[in-house]
């Protein structure tokens, strides 16, 4: 991220912000109470500076460069280039470019936020926002936000219609008004207005509409019932709930109307409803995603050693199913994923990174995930931006023996009140021998046997 920020992105470049809608004071508080969760608080503290930089009543700000906003935002480059990009992928700003002699000047539009009915309407959003807050909090946010209910029953409508209280313009008034005193037509400005806010789009690439169709072809379902908005809601619960196209057609089955349309808040409830069915009453997590395509470096590669084969492994697992696996098929602990959720939210690690960091500390630390522990390898690993396995694991060989003494470090007090003998501390193959050379103390058993059986997961998991 931090050399793709140097190639798109200079301190001289310069900016203007302009809007893309009037911004009201309202916002404010969908902003704060609905997008901040999602993007987090320096992408929301991005959006409010460029919205300041906007004079009032003006909908041009004046021209700078990205140094004055480093500085008035106390950020370095590569970050402010990462929050933009938050503000760009969640809808809430548009980027625009052009490039002058050597210098590019950039127009950044931002956008007005979905007001909170679209947000909560949108597949996307409202299940990241019940990830991120809980059940507890989610509804009382919700709530705040809820319409309050009116009975108007006893009440009757009397409002006077525009014509009833105005006289219509003539043709000769309005021909009139549009030429000025020399006889010529003005021409009018063009007046800022309120555009509705869209959600932002979902490319899923992982669904196979092509695989779709051929699966519908002999259904009940005709292909016509597949709109543009069906298509757009199919690859957004897809991408959600991580649905198959053979589960995908089963669940339209069960959303079509008698004029052989697409019920779209009865597939959605269908998705939900199938995903329950499958996992429970949780809803999709970050612990269940895998490493993007583009990040695995073994994707279509035969491995020619055992270390390329483990590589493999961590890029096409989860991190749920990893500790899955390294629990013989046991549902992980809910505390083991909490620390697994919040890694991958607040320090923004991909999949396969974090799976490197589970089997790294599992063996670390008597096959237990220690939250400090964790957190502080994971916040490391995010400032030096490693994005693969590879990287991972380099980058924990290289630091090993600083690892190792944040975890003396964190167990010190433990170790001085225990009488037994210090067992040896196990690392991953991956690590090299070399590292536990000088380590002489006795193992303990118990442990490792639970390498072992990591070890044996794994490798069943690939046979399989």
């Amino acid at each position: 991220m931090e050399r793709q920020s140097w190639m798109e992105l200079l301190p001289v470049d310069r900016y203007m912000v302009c809007t893309g809608g009037l911004l009201h004071s309202y916002d404010r508080k969908v902003l704060t109470m609905l997008y901040q969760p999602l993007i987090g608080a320096r992408a929301f503290s991005l959006y409010m500076t460029l919205w300041g930089e906007l004079e009032q009543n003006e909908l041009y700000g004046q021209e700078n460069t990205h140094h004055s906003l480093l500085v008035s935002m106390d950020m370095n480059l590569p970050d402010i280039f990462a929050e933009r990009r938050k503000l760009e992928a969640i809808g809430l700003l548009k980027v625009y470019v052009k490039k002058e002699e050597d210098v590019r000047k950039f127009l950044y539009e931002i956008q007005p936020p979905l007001n909170p009915k679209q947000f909560f309407d949108d597949i996307v959003l409202n299940i990241f926002l019940y990830n991120r807050l809980g059940k507890t909090k989610y509804m009382k946010v919700k709530q705040y936000f809820a319409e309050p209910e009116r009975d108007m029953t006893s009440y009757e409508e009397v409002t006077h219609a525009f014509n009833d209280v105005f006289d219509s313009v003539t043709p000769s008034q309005l021909s009139a008004s549009l030429q000025s005193d020399t006889g010529e037509v003005i021409r009018e400005p063009q007046v800022m207005g309120r555009s509705e806010a869209s959600a932002p789009p979902v490319t899923n690439l992982h669904f196979n509409f092509e695989l779709f169709f051929e699966g519908i072809a002999g259904a009940v379902i005709p292909k016509r019932s597949i709109t543009k908005p069906v298509k757009e809601c199919i690859m957004k619960l897809s991408f959600v709930y991580g649905i198959d196209t053979i589960n995908m057609k089963n669940i339209i089955m069960g959303a079509i109307t008698e004029s052989n349309t697409i019920n779209l808040e009865q597939l959605r409830k269908n998705a939900r409803d199938w995903y329950q069915l499958e996992h429970g009453s949780v809803l999709p997590q970050f612990s269940q995603r895998t490493q993007p395509q583009e990040k695995r470096l073994m994707q279509g590669k035969v491995p020619v050693s055992q270390e390329e084969a483990l590589i493999q492994q961590l890029e096409v697992l989860s991190p749920r199913e990893l500790l899955i696996e390294i629990s013989g098929g046991a549902e992980p602990a809910v505390a083991d994923l909490q620390i697994i959720e919040e890694v991958m939210f607040k320090q923004k690690l991909l999949p396969g990174v974090v799976n490197v960091l589970i089997h790294y500390v599992m063996l670390k630390s008597d096959m237990k995930l220690s939250k400090t522990y964790v957190e502080k390898i994971a916040s490391h690993w995010a400032r030096k931006k490693i994005n693969t396995v590879t990287e991972a694991m380099e980058l924990a060989k290289q630091e090993h023996r600083q690892y190792q003494t944040w975890a003396e470090s964190k167990n010190k007090e433990k170790r001085t009140a225990s009488s037994k003998p210090t067992r040896k501390e196990l690392v991953p193959e991956w690590l090299g021998q070399e590292l536990t050379s000088d380590q002489t103390v006795q193992e303990e058993v118990d442990v490792e046997a639970q390498r072992k059986m990591l070890e044996e997961a794994l490798k069943k998991y690939k046979k399989n």
